[in-house]
C-alpha cells in the first residue's frame, strides 16, 4: 500500500513504536534517582514538624516526660527588648531570632478569679490546679479549699518530679504546684508541705532555686548559714538530711553535683537564702545559670526514671524576669530573657536526643512593668528610637546598685563633717555609679541632688538609677505592677502525633487554665481525685500571722496578704 506523504505513524492503528533499549547503567541510574528523591522528600517532611524521626520507632511507647516552663512576668515586649539587644551585642542580623522565637504557637489570657490583673500565685494556680483563683492563692479554690495539682497527680501517678527556680523555691510559683495555702506569703508552712509534711507525703523528688531562709531558724554553724527565717525554731534543711534527702548548699556543693550524675533523690539544691541574684549581677564562682540548674535536673531526672515505665514532671521557672520588670529595670530584663532562652534551647536539644516522648511547653504568668519598646521622653517631642547599647553600658542591676550605694553610705557614716559627708557621697554616685557602672555621663545636677535626697531609701534609690537608664535607651514603663496583656505560648515535642495534639489545644489564644488541663490531659492525670485527697491539708496561717504581716507588700509589690 502506498502512503501519503502526509503519513501520520503515530495516528495509524497498525503502527507499533520501536521499542527503546534502556541499558542497564541507565536503569540503575533511574532507580537511584528515585530513591534518592524518594529520601530528599522524607526529609524535607521531617523538617516540616519538631523532633527527629528517626527516634519515632524507637521511644518507649507511653512513656513521657513533660517539661513545663514559666517566664514569671515576661510579656511579649520582654522578646522584642531582648531579640535587639541581643543584635546589637553580637553584631548580628536583624532578622537573627531568639530560640523561644522559633517555637511560638499562640497566646494566654492571664485574670484571676478576682481581678483582670493577676499575680503569680494565682496565675501559677491557673496551671498546677487548671482552675481561676484569687490574687495570692496557693494551691487553693477562692473558697480557699485545696486543689490537687499537676506535679501531686503526676507524682501519684509513678512519674518523678522536680522544681528549679532562681527565686525563692517557697515564692508563689513553685509553691502552687508543690503546696496549698491561703496566702502566698506562709513561705514557712509551704517549706514544711514541699518537703512532704503533709497527708500526700513528698511529692516533690527535686528541688533547686534559692529560699534557704524559710527552712531554718537563726544560724546553723554546721552548715555556715546564718540568717534563717523560720518562727518555729526547726531546721528544716537537717530534718531532711536525716530523711535521705542529698542536701547541696552551695555552688561547690552544686558542682559536686556533677551536672547531674552525682544525685541521689530525693534532691534538696538551696543556693542563696534569699533569691539568687539577677544575671548581670551574678558571681559564676559562686552562683550556677538558671541553664545549669536545669540540666542538673533533667540529667538527674532523666537517670531516675530510665527503667521506669513513666517519665517525668519538671517546673523550670525564669523567676526574675518579673522582678526586672518591677523594678522597670531594663538592663537587667534583657540579660533575664537570655539566660533563660538559652536554658529553653539547653532543654530542646535534650528532648531530641532522647528516646522517650518529651512535651515542652512554656509561658508566662502575667507580664511585669507595663514594657514598651519605646518612650517619649520630651511633652512635645515625638522620636521612634530606642537604643539597646545603652542596657549594653549598664554592668549592673540598679537594684545592685543601690546596694552598693546604701553600703558606701553606712561606711561613711561616722565621718561628723556633714559637708564632706555629702562631698563624699556626691563624688561617688557621680564617678562609681553613674560613670563607672553605668556609662551615663550626662547626668545632671539635679539628678545628683534627687539621688542624694533619697537619703537610704534603696526603692526610690534604684527607682531613679533605672529610670536614667531607661529614658536614655528610650524604653517605657506603665507600672511598677503586674498587666493584664495577653502573654504568649510556646511548645516543642520531639513526637510528631504530640506535637500536632499540642497545637490542636493550645495554637491561638485561650485562658492560662487550658494549659493545666492539656498538661493534665497529655499525663492521663484526675486532677479530681487528687483535689479530695489533699481536702484536709492544713493551709490556714498561724493564728499570730495576719497580725504580724498586716497589709504588707514585699519590695516587688507583692500583695502577700
Amino acid at each position: 500500500m502506498i502512503r501519503s506523504t502526509n503519513y501520520d505513524p503515530i495516528s495509524d492503528p497498525a503502527y507499533k513504536a520501536p521499542r527503546k533499549v534502556v541499558s542497564n547503567k541507565k536503569k540503575r541510574s533511574v532507580l537511584l534517582t528515585a530513591v534518592l528523591t524518594s529520601v530528599i522528600m522524607l526529609l524535607c517532611m521531617q523538617l516540616l514538624v519538631p523532633g527527629s524521626l528517626a527516634f519515632e520507632h524507637s521511644r518507649k511507647t507511653n512513656k513521657k516526660n513533660v517539661i513545663f516552663f514559666v517566664t514569671d512576668g515576661m510579656g511579649p515586649t520582654s522578646l522584642s527588648l531582648a531579640r535587639s539587644y541581643r543584635q546589637f551585642k553580637y553584631n548580628l542580623p536583624y532578622n537573627d531570632v531568639l530560640t523561644l522565637d522559633k517555637h511560638l504557637i499562640g497566646s494566654s489570657r492571664t485574670r484571676s478569679s478576682d481581678s483582670l490583673v493577676t499575680d503569680s500565685a494565682a496565675g501559677a494556680t491557673a496551671f498546677a490546679c487548671a482552675l481561676k483563683t484569687y490574687n495570692g492563692a496557693i494551691g487553693i479554690y477562692p473558697d480557699t479549699q485545696p486543689c490537687g495539682t499537676i506535679l501531686e497527680s503526676a507524682k501519684l501517678n509513678g512519674y518523678m518530679t522536680g522544681l528549679v527556680v532562681t527565686t525563692r523555691i517557697t515564692d508563689a510559683t513553685p509553691a502552687s504546684f508543690s503546696a496549698h495555702v491561703n496566702m502566698r506569703s506562709q513561705e514557712d508552712q509551704i517549706a514544711l508541705q514541699q518537703l512532704g509534711h503533709y497527708v500526700l507525703g513528698n511529692m516533690v523528688d527535686l528541688m533547686i532555686g534559692g529560699g534557704r531562709t524559710h527552712f531554718y531558724s537563726g544560724e546553723v554553724e554546721s552548715l555556715n548559714i546564718t540568717n534563717g527565717a523560720r518562727k518555729d525554731g526547726r531546721n528544716l534543711i537537717t530534718e531532711s538530711i536525716e530523711n535521705g534527702w542529698q542536701y547541696a548548699g552551695n555552688k561547690k556543693e552544686f558542682d559536686s553535683l556533677d551536672g547531674g550524675k552525682n544525685v541521689s533523690l530525693p534532691l534538696l539544691c538551696l543556693l542563696a537564702d534569699d533569691n539568687i541574684p539577677f544575671d548581670v549581677d551574678r558571681d559564676e564562682n559562686e552562683f550556677p545559670s538558671i541553664k545549669e540548674q536545669a540540666m542538673v535536673a533533667i540529667n538527674a531526672l532523666h537517670e531516675g526514671t530510665k527503667d521506669s515505665e513513666e517519665g517525668f514532671f519538671l517546673m523550670i521557672e525564669g523567676s526574675r524576669i518579673d522582678h526586672a520588670g518591677h523594678n522597670n529595670d531594663p538592663a537587667a530584663q534583657v540579660r533575664e530573657v537570655l539566660a533563660f532562652d538559652e536554658a529553653f534551647k539547653a532543654i530542646i536539644d535534650y528532648a531530641d536526643s532522647s528516646d522517650v516522648d518529651t512535651i515542652i511547653l512554656s509561658t508566662s504568668d502575667h507580664e511585669t512593668g507595663g514594657l514598651v519598646a519605646a518612650r517619649q521622653n520630651e511633652k512635645d517631642m515625638i522620636e521612634y528610637l530606642w537604643y539597646p547599647e545603652i542596657l549594653d553600658n549598664a554592668k549592673h542591676s540598679g537594684e545592685y546598685l543601690a546596694q552598693k550605694i546604701s553600703t558606701f553610705y553606712k561606711s561613711n557614716s561616722l565621718n561628723s563633717d556633714k559637708d564632706d559627708v555629702n562631698k563624699s557621697k556626691s563624688n561617688f554616685i557621680k564617678h562609681e555609679i553613674l560613670e563607672k557602672e553605668l556609662n551615663i555621663k550626662d547626668y545632671t545636677k539635679e539628678d545628683i541632688a534627687e539621688l542624694l535626697s533619697y537619703g537610704n531609701d534603696f526603692m526610690s534609690i534604684h527607682y531613679k538609677l533605672n529610670d536614667m537608664v531607661s529614658m536614655r535607651a528610650h524604653v517605657g514603663w506603665s507600672t511598677h505592677g503586674h498587666s493584664a496583656v495577653d502573654v504568649n505560648i510556646y511548645a516543642y515535642s520531639n513526637n510528631r502525633q504530640l506535637w500536632h495534639d499540642i497545637l490542636d489545644h493550645l495554637q491561638g489564644n485561650h485562658e492560662n487554665i487550658e494549659i493545666g488541663t492539656y498538661m493534665a490531659k497529655i499525663m492521663n492525670l484526675d486532677l479530681e481525685k487528687v483535689t479530695d485527697l489533699v481536702k484536709d491539708v492544713e493551709h490556714d496561717p498561724p493564728k499570730d500571722f495576719v497580725s504580724d504581716l498586716s497589709a504588707y507588700v514585699d519590695q516587688y509589690h507583692h500583695k502577700v496578704i
